[in-house]
């Protein structure tokens, strides 16, 4: 989800899905379960072994590719799971997950402490993080221009901010995506200015669109060398300029306006011949523990009310008052069609 999330560490054994002939039938014989995940994963060296401490049960982790196609693997070979936990189906993808039925519904310990507004009926997923897709910007570049941060999604479209924005295409870029959804909600169908009016604007103000996070904000974003001060990207994004930076200051600031929450979610695969073990690992993945390792490793935050943030996350990180949410349901139903409607206005 999150374009900081660095490789997952050594320490935790990681097997190419590609491989992975064997499946869920080498963990009948071995005392292990298998974590399918995204290529973003990431905990520190000792998390996955503390749980292999408590439990006496070692973690495979297996990673493919992005959340969609971690999606679509589970989906294809639901009939025969390579894995008995999934961990990172986010909110442009739970709809689709549990329409397959890949998931065997599961109610987590402490998930009665999470937020209801993280929760799915009937628990057949469980919150484990989320993350704020935001508008950055430029504090330093922006003031050598004399042009006040923007305030507002609709700000965008004015003179001031022609040229300045650099944004990710929604059909290959999740952060790309989730923006596009945030301007869907704020400018629905069927009213007289909606979505395809606003990027008709966008488009006319000289946004430019990148394939992914990574173009946006390490090439075209002024804060890494580009020259665009306005980039599509995340509310944690400051903090990690800091962090990696090892700087005093964030030279980043977050437009809190139309920012979209993408949620994370972990479920136990139907079909794993482990339902109590997978059970335990899913309760870990929401434990205290685990929650106050993911904010430094993948620059998301823990539904976990129990978990401390990091003191950076608590300095730099801007946390929208109202965060911008849709409908799994109605994400699914029409994200191809909203896609294919976005690619058509940005060729015309």
């Amino acid at each position: 989800m999150n374009g900081w999330k660095r490789p997952i560490t050594a320490a935790v054994t990681v097997v190419v899905i590609a491989a992975l002939a064997i499946g869920c039938e080498s963990t009948s014989d071995r005392n292990e379960l298998v974590l399918l995940t995204h290529e973003s994963f990431a905990l520190s060296d000792e998390t996955l072994a503390t749980f292999t401490s408590e439990t006496g049960i070692d973690v495979v982790v297996e990673t493919a590719g992005d959340a969609g196609s971690m999606v679509n693997q589970a989906i294809l070979t639901k009939d025969n799971p390579i894995a008995d936990v999934l961990y990172g189906v986010d909110t442009t993808f739970l709809s689709r997950a549990i329409d397959e039925g890949i998931f065997i519904p599961h109610v987590a310990v402490g998930i009665d402490d999470v937020d209801a507004s993280f929760r799915i009926d009937g628990d057949v997923a469980t919150p484990i993080d989320y993350g704020d897709v935001c508008i950055n910007y430029d504090i330093a570049a922006l003031e050598g221009l004399g042009v006040p941060p923007p305030s507002t999604i609709a700000d965008l479209t004015a003179d001031p901010y022609r040229d300045l924005l650099v944004v990710e295409n929604p059909a290959t870029s999740s952060p790309g995506l989730a923006f596009l959804l945030a301007t869907i909600a704020i400018y629905p169908e069927g009213t007289s200015y909606d979505w395809r009016a606003y990027w008709q604007d966008l488009f006319a103000n000289g946004v430019s669109i990148s394939s992914d996070w990574t173009d946006a904000y390490s090439n075209q974003f002024s804060a890494s060398g580009g020259s665009r001060p306005l980039v599509v990207s995340y509310a944690s994004s400051p903090p990690a300029e800091v962090l990696f930076g090892n700087l005093g200051a964030a030279p980043t600031a977050v437009m809190t306006d139309g920012c979209f929450r993408q949620i994370e979610y972990a479920g136990v695969l139907d079909g794993t011949p482990h339902r109590a073990e997978a059970g335990k690992l899913v309760d870990f993945l929401l434990s205290r523990k685990v929650q106050e390792d993911i904010p430094l490793n993948m620059f998301v935050y823990p539904v976990n009310p129990d978990a401390q943030l990091p003191d950076v996350f608590e300095t730099y990180t801007a946390f929208p008052e109202a965060p911008i949410t849709m409908a799994p349901e109605m994400i699914d139903q029409n994200r191809e069609r909203w896609i294919e409607e976005w690619t058509t206005l940005a060729r015309s």
